[in-house]
């Protein structure tokens, strides 16, 4: 299957995904400590997961999640709020990407297995990587001239160079000069050549 480069079908495949994918689209790297004992790199954030934002005007807050979007793709962080024209104080809405998990919401087993799963296909990948040696590159040889061939290539005369005379200075001046001259020249008209009449005989004939 060939993937969509135009935008508006990739916003409409994006808006119109299906829960399943929803779900995967809302993937957070974790922190170098998570991925040290999970040996995962990322996970779909949670309510309850604990994050940190890593890009925007909030850069730094740290926070519990208290609630996910899954139509407009983004995360509520516990305290980052805005105060609005009225008066009344609103949560700011973070994308997933731009946060990273420092901490895991583990109340839920599947979410344990789904741990252990990727931690498992992690160490299988990598034990085979360490299995598997790197193909060895062919050195190709250069071909060794043999000794006749080589006494042949040393008694070969060296072929000299024929070097174009130059013309005097002067003289490529004076010919130069002329060639200007002849350029100025008109050229002469050429006579037309007269058509010849043919008289005509009485009767036609």
């Amino acid at each position: 299957m060939q993937a969509v480069t135009k935008p508006s079908k990739q916003r409409k495949m994006l808006y119109q995904a299906p829960d399943h994918i929803r779900h995967k689209l809302f993937a957070a790297p974790l922190s170098p400590e998570l991925k040290g004992t999970h040996g995962v790199r990322n996970l779909p954030a949670r309510r309850g997961d604990t994050v940190r934002v890593m890009r925007g005007d909030h850069k730094g807050f740290e926070g519990k999640i208290t609630r996910i979007d899954k139509g407009k793709f983004r995360v509520y962080v516990e305290g980052l709020t805005r105060e609005k024209v009225d008066g009344t104080t609103v949560f700011v809405p973070v994308h997933p990407s731009k946060v990273m998990i420092t901490s895991l919401n583990l109340d839920d087993k599947w979410r344990k297995k789904i741990l252990e799963r990727k931690k498992e296909a992690r160490r299988v990948i990598e034990e085979k990587a360490v299995v598997e040696k790197p193909v060895e590159e062919k050195v190709v040889k250069a071909k060794v001239p043999a000794p006749a061939a080589e006494k042949a290539l040393e008694e070969k005369p060296k072929r000299r160079r024929r070097r174009v005379a130059k013309r005097p200075a002067a003289k490529k001046a004076k010919e130069e000069a002329k060639e200007t001259e002849e350029a100025k020249k008109p050229k002469a008209k050429r006579a037309r050549a007269k058509r010849k009449s043919v008289k005509k005989t009485e009767g036609g004939a």
